[in-house]
């Protein structure tokens, strides 16, 4: 956190500024940015002291359907506020609100074990401890379509029309034809301090992918939170509705949320992934922390895939792994090695989808890693060669949430890794996301059985 002197520098600079409102928001367990905009003297006030902000947050799932499972907060405990602190190196300008002043928050202060960003946080302390400074970042592919919320909710989330038509990846043509949104994409979040390295289109009607610049581990989580919302909220200037559902059509491909990681050494000089006496140029750390996420993937995988939608994504020969593998530069692994010089050497771990909570993500991977290097953890799984959907001997990933949350709650490894508080309470409440699901009877369901059976 900033020292005092840069706290009163930063609030008088906001002050020569005319500042009248400040938003501030905190992330909750799927990664949704919950906050407000207060008046400019309240954020004088809570600038160093933090504020109390309702665990209602880490009470309730994505549609504020209150758990009738966690024990952290509920009915039982009343609601009440728990202390987020601002953290001020996290100061942003909205460009397409008029430069609105903006801040995260966690709650750090008092080690929330619900907070994503704050677990996040403790997970890099101990890689900075054990000497390393990890820098991450993170890919999303989304779809976007020509609609309104109105029409949205109205139709039932169907009859969607795609921003463009076709499959088109990598398309200059479809990139031009809405180049304002496309455009407006990579010049506002620049602004917004969450560069992009690029932008273009994937495979899929209306669908792009970016690429986030990265940086070190949380100012990377940050990023991709704040680029999800930016995202979504730049389209609704352009008419438009960005969607970042790992799976939202059964005939096309699904959308990643791929994070590229690397450790470098204290003084951020050597990519520490990175031996050029190597025949493969991957040093024998990096050999550690692949055989830690391999060796972890099958107990945490509802970090990287945490809605019942996320499995419909890893599904065989759709762009998604299915297998516990690895192999230098072959997307059909769940992880991809990119070796290639000291300045660019990195992992990129493909099970994430897009549809994942960033810090939780960045956690599982940092955790896990770090988890092969600490107890030296040799790369026994050869490295695999071709069609990485076939090479089943290592083993397949859990195919649903269910299945996959009740490896991680039955999990000693897990409850090392993150502390048995996180583990309860995530796994409590991807059990009540299935659980939610589990109750509806579909569209699917209506039309196989309601006339024939």
């Amino acid at each position: 956190m900033p020292n005092r002197n840069s706290t009163q520098n930063l609030l008088q600079q906001l002050a020569e500024r005319n500042t009248e409102k400040v938003k501030v928001a905190v992330v909750d367990v799927d990664g949704i940015l919950r906050g407000k905009v207060i008046s400019f003297e309240k954020f004088k006030s809570i600038a160093e002291k933090g504020f109390g902000f309702c665990d209602v947050v880490f009470g309730w799932d994505a549609n504020d359907v209150a758990y009738d499972n966690a024990s952290i907060t509920g009915w039982h405990t009343g609601y009440p506020d728990a202390t987020a602190v601002v953290d001020l190196n996290t100061f942003r300008e909205v460009p397409w609100e008029d430069g609105l002043p903006f801040f995260l928050a966690d709650f750090s202060s008092n080690n929330l074990t619900t907070c994503p960003r704050t677990l996040l946080k403790r997970i890099t302390q101990q890689a900075n401890d054990a000497g390393y400074i990890p820098y991450f970042s993170q890919e999303f592919e989304w779809f976007n379509f020509i609609n309104n919320t109105d029409e949205l909710y109205t139709n039932k989330f169907s009859s969607l029309k795609p921003l463009t038509n076709g499959m088109f990846g990598y398309s200059i043509l479809r990139a031009s034809q809405k180049s304002e949104f496309f455009h407006d994409l990579f010049d506002s979040l620049k602004k917004f301090k969450v560069p992009l390295e690029g932008i273009h289109t994937e495979t899929g009607p209306g669908v792009y992918e970016a690429a986030i610049l990265f940086a070190e581990i949380v100012e990377a989580a940050d990023r991709a939170v704040l680029f999800k919302s930016g995202v979504k909220e730049i389209a609704y200037r352009h008419g438009l509705v960005a969607t970042f559902m790992a799976k939202w059509n059964e005939n096309l491909p699904g959308c990643s949320g791929h994070v590229h990681q690397s450790l470098w050494s204290k003084d951020g000089k050597q990519n520490l992934f990175y031996d050029k006496k190597s025949k493969t140029n991957m040093s024998t750390l990096l050999e550690n922390y692949i055989a830690g996420q391999l060796h972890c993937l099958p107990y945490i995988l509802p970090m990287y895939a945490p809605t019942i939608n996320s499995y419909k994504r890893l599904v065989e020969g759709a762009w998604a792994p299915t297998t516990l593998t690895w192999a230098i530069d072959n997307r059909t692994t769940a992880l991809r090695v990119l070796p290639a010089g000291g300045a660019s050497a990195r992992l990129e771990t493909r099970v994430v989808g897009s549809d994942s909570n960033p810090y939780l993500a960045m956690a599982a991977c940092l955790a896990s890693g770090l988890y092969g290097i600490k107890n030296k953890l040799k790369l026994k799984i050869p490295s695999t060669t071709g069609n990485g959907y076939a090479d089943k001997k290592n083993g397949v990933l859990p195919g649903n949430l269910w299945t996959a949350t009740a490896a991680m709650k039955n999990s000693n490894l897990a409850k090392e890794l993150f502390g048995e508080g996180f583990v309860e309470h995530f796994t409590g409440t991807r059990e009540w996301e299935w659980k939610q699901f589990s109750k509806v009877v579909t569209d699917w369901e209506l039309k196989r059985y309601f006339e024939i059976i």
